[in-house]
């Protein structure tokens, strides 16, 4: 008997052992670290992209607009809803690497982070809507694709910030109590 649950024991912990080296590379980092690390990466260099392709637009708009007489004709008004749209994704991904921000320093549960997913919910609604006022101008599968996609996820982030909302009023709560 003594003996049944000796071995019992050692089953759950070689087990416990085996999750543990799982969830561990060779250098002794958890996997899990390194693969938010890696995303927060490609985040910032989506951010930098970003920048570099909103400032770019002129140019961008400009060169299209030798393939595409309506751009070349219509010029400033495309190049204000671009230009508005790109900025509105900037700061999404603003948001999302003050976000990415709290999640390295393993403190998620932050009333910041429900701001903005507020804010990137609204920014996805507002790319939602400049794009809709595109196509009065421009009709192309593309743009509502681009319209559903934001507005999903406009929805998303407000439906998140309030789960995130709820979460941080536990961990508090939690806090307090210890």
């Amino acid at each position: 008997s003594t003996l049944m649950r000796s071995s019992a024991a050692s089953d759950v912990y070689k087990r416990q052992e085996w999750r543990i080296n799982m969830n561990t590379n060779t250098t002794g980092r958890n996997n899990v670290f390194n693969v938010t690390r890696f995303t927060k990466l490609l985040l910032d260099i989506a951010f930098v992209c970003a920048i570099i392709t909103w400032l770019a637009l002129p140019a961008l708009i400009h060169f299209y607009g030798n393939y595409s007489s309506f751009f070349a004709r219509y010029f400033l008004v495309m190049w204000l809803l671009f230009a508005s749209a790109g900025a509105f994704t900037i700061s999404i991904i603003a948001e999302l690497r003050k976000m990415f921000a709290t999640v390295l320093a393993d403190d998620c549960f932050v009333y910041s982070n429900v701001t903005s997913l507020r804010r990137m919910g609204l920014y996805a609604f507002l790319i939602s809507g400049i794009t809709c006022i595109r196509l009065f101008l421009y009709l192309s599968p593309a743009a509502i694709i681009v319209i559903i996609t934001f507005f999903v996820a406009g929805m998303f982030s407000r439906v998140l910030a309030q789960v995130f909302e709820k979460a941080v009023s536990y961990k508090t709560e939690n806090d307090l109590t210890i």
